[in-house]
This record gives C-alpha cells, sequence and structure tokens, in this order.
C-alpha cells in the first residue's frame, strides 16, 4: 500500500493518512454501477472515478470513468492534458477519432468489446452511432486525468476569451461566435 506515513502531508494534493488510519472504504466505489443522465444538450454522460472520488487512488496513476450515450449522443471533442485514455465499449458501438499535432484524425468505429487508444493531450471526441443507448469504460494513466472540453474551453471561459479572437480564429462573423457562446452560458 503506497499510502504516505504523515497525516498532515499531502501528495499530488491530496491528503495521505497514517497506515492505521486507511479503511477498505477508500479503496471501493460502485460509481460506475449505474448509467449517467444522458438527457443533456451532447447525448452523453461521464462518471468519473479518480483520485476526488476515490481517495486509495492517490500516487497509484490510474483513474476510470464510464460514459454513457443516448441514441446518436456524442462526448464532444475534448483532450486530457495528464494521461492517456483506452475506452472500452459495453454496449453498442460507436464512432471515435483522435487528432493528431500535424492535423491528421485517426477514426474508426468500435464496436461492444473492443478498445481505442487516445493519446495524452490529444483532443478526441466518441460518438454513439446507433439509435439505441451505448455504454464505455475508459482507463487513464492518471489518478487525476483532467478533462478540457473544446466547446467549453472557448465559449464559456470566465472572463471570455473575446470575441474578436474567437471570429478571427473560427474565420467566422463575431455575430456566429455569440451566438455559440450563448448556448454555453447557463440558463
Amino acid at each position: 500500500m503506497r499510502k504516505c506515513m504523515l497525516a498532515a502531508l499531502r501528495l499530488n494534493g491530496f491528503p495521505c493518512k497514517r497506515p492505521e488510519n486507511v479503511t477498505a472504504r477508500e479503496f471501493f466505489s460502485a460509481a460506475l454501477a449505474f448509467p449517467g443522465n444522458t438527457c443533456n444538450p451532447v447525448g452523453s454522460a461521464v462518471t468519473a472515478a479518480n483520485v476526488e472520488k476515490l481517495p486509495g487512488l492517490n500516487t497509484l496513476g490510474v483513474s476510470m470513468s464510464r460514459v454513457d450515450y443516448a441514441p446518436w449522443g456524442v462526448n464532444p471533442p475534448h483532450t486530457h492534458p495528464r494521461a492517456t485514455e483506452i475506452i472500452y465499449v459495453l454496449e453498442g458501438s460507436l464512432d471515435v477519432g483522435f487528432v493528431t499535432t500535424a492535423g491528421k484524425l485517426f477514426a474508426r468505429t468500435v464496436c461492444k468489446g473492443e478498445l481505442f487508444v487516445f493519446p495524452r493531450g490529444l483532443v478526441h471526441y466518441q460518438k454513439n452511432n446507433g439509435g439505441a443507448p451505448a455504454a464505455a469504460i475508459s482507463a487513464f494513466n492518471s489518478q487525476l486525468p483532467g478533462t478540457q472540453s473544446l466547446g467549453l474551453a472557448l465559449f464559456a471561459a470566465s472572463p471570455p476569451v473575446p470575441t474578436d479572437v474567437l471570429a478571427r480564429a473560427l474565420q467566422v462573423d463575431g455575430g456566429l461566435v455569440e451566438a455559440i457562446r450563448s448556448k454555453f452560458l447557463p440558463k
């Protein structure tokens, strides 16, 4: 067991416990046993099992997530700055892909029982390609992989990314940037 020896010590930003104070509860979670609520604009739900929710993962360098998809639901383009991800399809089939730093898309359909790997830090996505719900388990080589959604990063940052910067970067009109931004703001 790789728990820290001093109660006041923090490792990787998370508290350490004396070995005699550690319990089995810190190494257990049923969080991935239940489907997430996919009734949202993108039609997917990610349920994380990382060090924030499972303290026993501290210093172990692993975590998992469950991703549930409504029919045709999408896990929008995002990155994990601190981890490579491997996805295992539990139900249904997914169209998946990642974009290299050279701008090349690696994409394919992944069916029930199959795996696909997304390299650390690269933009990637998954889409349920069927009319029935789908589900997958993702494993990460980090206790806290982090997730940065491109849409949220660009259109829901606080303070906002300047409209003229996004308009120029995306080569669109500022009005379109504002229309897109309005979809990401709290209602």
